[in-house]
């Protein structure tokens, strides 16, 4: 057997579903084909079988609901749903633990009129379809959080209500471990071509040299998203962007949660509880990386992320550095959204990439849509229409202003 469990190959040579990636996206799309009756054979082939190197596993695994468009709002109001009846969602399985979502909120600040009147008009689509979102002025921040330095901080925005983080790695776990008890197969190994016909994919190939015939193929391929979809014969505007994420200890810790603060420098800070807290961005250069960088810049932190949090949080003045770690954005250059469904020239090859930063607390719904269009070819939970890749083809981006 192969490292965590994995085959070292496929059992048979053909199944009617081959997901490319069985890190969280690909792992809930092959759980919900289980739980929505699909009765056919489904193969995950994941290159990295420890997932040491996923956006999955270096993920600071939080939810909002503040979003600028009306289906990134509910993909996050679904996924709120799931995690809070995690259980009951996934079966009534007694192994399945009940966790929390640390409703912290976001508390997105802002230093100029624009971006101001970009809050309240977010707020006011939030708002219109159930979401808590408050604008807040620097005196109300001031009194709910006296522990900020608001020096040019005309107001901020807020939602305490099922927005915060949750345990993304337990859901991982669970969507993984149930669809193999399901009778999913995962394979170790890596999808290094694709046989195209007229008809669609035919077969992949994998770098051990075994060729699978599939009916339908996923792209779940996170940050390689286009090097996969490139097998296929097509473009796809998502590319790898490196993201720093850090976990320090305060001296003198807040006496209260701290919300997760998105200063207007980019740099972001919330609480991770006892007394230590997460910290992420990223420099303002921020080109596309190969696949394997991971290298830290050890310089982000000391000269700019750091003093701009200690300037924001002057109690964050004397703090002890944890953990430190680099991750990948797969990063959408059109649009910074999700590519959802089929292209329209291969109609069994299915994308499922672009996440740019927000792709595990989209899982639960992406995954089920993607579930849905191979059972039934259509949406049915949410239309995730809009995500098309017609939108690629046509050069019609669908704008989110709210991505960190």
């Amino acid at each position: 057997m192969a490292k965590a469990g994995f085959a070292d190959a496929p059992s048979r040579a053909s199944f009617d579903v081959v997901i490319v990636g069985g890190a969280i996206m690909g792992s809930s799309t092959a759980w919900w084909l289980t739980e929505l009756g699909f009765d056919g054979s489904v193969l995950v082939v994941e290159r990295d079988p420890n997932y040491e190197f996923c956006s999955t596993a270096h993920t600071n695994s939080c939810i909002r609901q503040q979003f600028s468009t009306e289906l990134n709002i509910r993909i996050s109001q679904f996924t709120a749903d799931f995690i809070l009846n995690l259980r009951d969602r996934m079966g009534g399985d007694d192994r399945i633990p009940e966790i929390p979502l640390h409703s912290y909120g976001y508390l997105y600040l802002a230093d100029n009129e624009g971006f101001a009147e970009t809050l309240r008009r977010n707020a006011k689509l939030q708002n219109s379809v159930g979401a808590a979102t408050r604008i807040v002025s620097a005196a109300q921040i001031a009194e709910a959080y006296p522990f900020y330095d608001l020096d040019g901080i005309l107001c901020g925005s807020i939602n305490t209500v099922n927005e915060g983080y949750w345990d993304g790695a337990t859901v991982f776990d669970w969507f993984r471990r149930l669809a193999r008890e399901r009778g999913v197969e995962y394979v170790a190994g890596e999808v290094v071509e694709m046989e195209r016909s007229a008809r669609g994919i035919e077969s992949v190939t994998l770098a051990s040299g075994e060729v699978i015939r599939c009916g339908s193929v996923v792209n779940a391929s996170g940050p390689r998203a286009a090097r996969t979809a490139k097998m296929a014969g097509l473009d796809l505007p998502v590319e790898p962007r490196k993201r720093y994420s850090y976990i320090f200890k305060a001296e003198h810790p807040l006496d209260r949660p701290l919300p997760l603060t998105i200063d207007p420098s980019g740099v972001h800070v919330r609480d991770n509880g006892g007394g230590t807290y997460l910290a992420g961005g990223h420099p303002e250069h921020d080109p596309a990386v190969p696949f394997d960088d991971f290298t830290m810049d050890h310089s982000f932190w000391q000269d700019h992320a750091w003093p701009l949090i200690a300037t924001r949080i002057p109690a964050f003045e004397s703090v002890k550095l944890l953990s430190e770690w680099a991750g990948h954005y797969a990063y959408n250059t059109l649009d910074q959204n999700a590519i959802l469904g089929s292209h329209p020239d291969v109609p069994n090859f299915l994308f499922l990439n672009g996440f740019s930063g927000h792709g595990l607390q989209q899982s639960p719904a992406m995954g089920r849509a993607t579930a849905e269009w191979l059972i039934h070819g259509e949406y049915r939970a949410l239309d995730m229409t809009p995500f098309s890749y017609e939108r690629v083809m046509s050069n019609a981006p669908i704008l989110e202003t709210a991505v960190i």
